[in-house]
């Protein structure tokens, strides 16, 4: 449930922070370290972002100090750092109104809260998001029974024969991850060559080796064979237009996510391509008191991981301090000596 009200009569925090996937608790983390107070906002019903909602049983390998964790638990454990600084979540309303005053922000929410702020961090992923699906007649009628955008609990598919369709890491890692454990699995793509991590692509090319695994390239998804929502085969169809058919329980199409700012574009935010453009070493907006920091973020030579929104973080927390507190010198300890504030 998402918390009272916050009128303009109650307490005033620091940073309100919008967007609770990785980033944003992580930015929670970095503001705390340096005193500054956080509400956080944002459109889902759970923390977590994309890592929740679309997939939280994703091995994920880039963390440091995790040579793998799952998506889930990486937003388990970064809820729990952030815990000590008491955030306040609006979770399941997005921000539809944004008035400036002298030293603070007032956002009005999609569910009629009221907050206010002195600064804001956009750490809102890529914005709202949903998934590219393919262009198959009928497929709703298999969505959530046959066909899933992600997948939240990898156990249900033990035992079944499972498509997957794309070319990138989702396409990738859940082959990797699925194919010990399915009857067979079958990676769809229309092209030869993968986007995904070099490693990961010579695992793929042992998967044959050991389990029901073949690549299907090139092909792309043609249509669908089934009733009432239950999936029989999967029929791909090559560059020359010959249609082979693949036995099939489970289609999992992977084509990214297609994605809008939402309200956010109408700030007056300078944008590049759907992403806010951003100074790297502050984080800040071309709006004052705004910043922006995780893949929402634009600036030469940015690279899209988690670690580098993390970094963005605690460049953003900085700059603010700094604004907000401007005789109060912040003298930088590591937070092995002088660990969590009291």
């Amino acid at each position: 449930m998402p918390d009272k009200t916050l009128n303009i009569e109650d307490e005033m925090k620091d940073v309100a922070i919008i967007g609770a996937g990785p980033v944003g608790l992580f930015t929670i983390f970095q503001c705390g370290m340096l005193g500054l107070s956080t509400v956080v906002i944002d459109s889902l019903e759970e923390i977590g972002g994309q890592c929740t909602a679309l997939y939280p049983e994703k091995p994920i390998y880039d963390i440091p100090a995790y040579p793998e964790i799952m998506a889930a638990d990486l937003i388990a454990q970064l809820k729990k750092q952030a815990a000590p600084f008491k955030p306040r979540y609006c979770l399941n309303q997005q921000i539809v109104a944004l008035s400036q005053y002298d030293d603070f922000w007032r956002l009005k929410t999609s569910l009629g809260q009221e907050i206010q702020a002195k600064t804001i961090i956009i750490a809102g992923g890529a914005g709202a998001f949903g998934p590219n699906k393919p262009p198959l007649k009928g497929l709703e009628s298999y969505e959530g029974r046959s066909v899933f955008y992600m997948v939240r609990r990898k156990d249900d598919l033990i035992g079944k024969k499972v498509i997957i369709a794309g070319g990138g890491d989702s396409a990738v890692d859940w082959a990797l991850s699925l194919a010990p454990i399915a009857e067979s699995v079958r990676l769809v793509h229309r092209r030869e060559k993968f986007r995904a991590a070099p490693d990961n692509l010579l695992k793929l090319q042992e998967l044959s080796q050991k389990y029901n695994f073949e690549l299907i390239v090139p092909y792309q998804l043609d249509s669908l064979t089934g009733k009432n929502g239950i999936l029989h085969a999967v029929n791909v169809k090559d560059t020359n237009g010959s249609v082979r058919t693949l036995e099939a329980d489970i289609l999992l199409p992977f084509y990214g996510l297609s994605m809008a700012l939402g309200p956010i574009a109408d700030w007056g935010l300078v944008l590049d391509q759907n992403h806010i453009s951003t100074q790297p070493t502050t984080a800040r907006t071309n709006i004052d008191s705004v910043y922006a920091v995780g893949d929402i973020a634009s600036y030469d030579n940015k690279k899209k991981y988690i670690l580098t929104g993390f970094s963005e973080a605690a460049f953003a927390a900085h700059d603010i301090y700094k604004k907000l507190y401007p005789e109060t010198p912040l003298h930088f300890e590591y937070s092995t000596t002088k660990g969590l504030p009291q």
